[in-house]
């Protein structure tokens, strides 16, 4: 009967979080794209379902700005008439996916209460449902972040080359989502380095991270013969890394952020392609880095403040709106986080032996992200969800909710014991 009114709390808060969204989506009827990566996946999505496989946005040359799982998940709905809002249903179904996921994991690590609590904040929570109606990789990344952080727990439980494989192969359709989530990789690996013998534990090691290379192996070898240059993800890397490394954002207004306007101003090379512009961008990026490193403290500094919401708050609001979020949400969003994110630090940390570090592998992801590239809200989507399930964890603990939740779902029992750390 307990466990029977935790799935019916999740499954409340699955389909009220499904209606707003679904109420979000109407919203977007007939909007056409604005000049964002909204127009890239979407391109590619539509010339996918005709035929003309992971192109690029005016379908003359050869696609890989971004990571092709997104575009690839969006093609089947190009096919239908004003494929565009189909698109942007793709991604919202994928948002309501989310919900009962990050239950059911919090439920496993942390009891029926907890679980109810999480599934309900992951409904409300602006920061994943503003991103269910674009045509972005942002709802796909959160759902493979927590696919992932599922298969790194189940794989710490079993530990044997099965849980190893699997949470590899997970890993690697995340990373195919969003490139930086390939870093989940190397850090899973070290599950089990400090409770199995070494001999035991690189051979479990060898083939989560295996595992990971093979799934993306197949993308790595298709853009083999299509630029000149290798390209293990995405073409994206060098101009992230030059439009972050400028005047703008080492001394403009944008300091610690990304300019659009530091790639505009560019020499186009006879004969190069995209892959060896990106190589282009990333030495002319480390090359005004090494010549300003004087400031390169400072715009760290701006980085991380931006990747926490504590700094240029209105530039933050503004590039949220030029990728088709409004203005009223990305607001409600950076309020959320600064109730959440104290939140999950106080869950995590109370819970830190049962719960170990696998939860802290994507804040080091976005961490690494941020440090390297540049400060945005829309970079934390992989840690997101973890937000979600720390802060949940944390208010199952005060007093009168364990007291309404024992007696609404039953004592806050997890499914699995989870008491050994990572």
């Amino acid at each position: 009967m307990k466990d029977l009114r935790a799935r019916q709390g999740i499954l409340a808060a699955t389909i009220v979080g499904g209606l707003w969204r679904l109420i979000m989506l109407a919203t977007k009827w007939n909007q056409k794209l604005l000049l964002n990566d909204s127009l890239y996946y979407s391109s590619q999505a539509n010339q996918n379902a005709h035929g003309h496989w992971f192109r690029d946005v005016l379908g003359q040359h050869p696609g890989a700005e971004h990571a092709p799982l997104t575009s690839l998940v969006l093609t089947p709905s190009s096919l239908l008439p004003h494929h565009e809002f189909w698109q942007r249903a793709t991604n919202t179904l994928l948002g309501i996916a989310l919900i009962p996921l990050v239950g059911l994991l919090v439920w496993r690590i942390a009891g029926r209460r907890a679980a109810v609590i999480a599934a309900v904040i992951a409904a409300v929570y602006p920061n994943l449902w503003m991103n269910d109606n674009l045509i972005m990789s942002e709802s796909l990344s959160a759902l493979f972040a927590v696919a992932a952080v599922w298969f790194a727990i189940r794989h710490r439980d079993r530990f044997d080359w099965r849980s190893a494989m699997w949470c590899g192969v997970i890993v690697g359709c995340a990373a195919l989502a969003r490139s930086e989530m390939l870093l989940f990789a190397p850090l899973f690996a070290l599950i089990g380095v400090r409770s199995h013998l070494m001999r035991e534990w690189a051979k479990r090691a060898v083939v989560l991270v295996v595992a990971a290379l093979v799934v993306i192996t197949p993308w790595i070898a298709y853009n083999a013969t299509r630029f000149h240059q290798v390209v293990l993800i995405s073409t994206n890397e060098g101009g992230t890394l030059r439009g972050a490394n400028c005047p703008d954002t080492y001394y403009g207004p944008t300091r610690g952020g990304w300019s659009l306007f530091c790639l505009t101003q560019d020499n186009p090379q006879p004969g190069e392609d995209t892959s060896d512009r990106s190589v282009r961008w990333r030495h002319e990026a480390l090359s005004y880095m090494r010549a300003n490193t004087g400031r390169v403290p400072t715009v760290i500094a701006a980085r991380v403040l931006r990747g926490l919401d504590l700094y240029r708050l209105h530039d933050l609001v503004k590039g949220d709106v030029g990728e088709e979020r409004a203005s009223w949400a990305a607001w409600a969003g950076i309020a959320s986080w600064w109730l959440l994110a104290p939140l999950a630090a106080f869950g995590y940390w109370k819970r830190r032996r049962a719960l170990g570090w696998i939860l802290a592998v994507p804040v080091i992801t976005v961490a690494f992200t941020t440090v390297v590239f540049y400060g945005a809200d829309r970079l934390r989507i992989s840690m997101e969800p973890v937000v979600v399930i720390c802060a949940a964890i944390a208010i199952a603990q005060i007093g009168f909710v364990q007291r309404l939740g024992a007696r609404l779902v039953g004592p806050d029992v997890s499914r699995e014991a989870v008491e050994s750390p990572a």
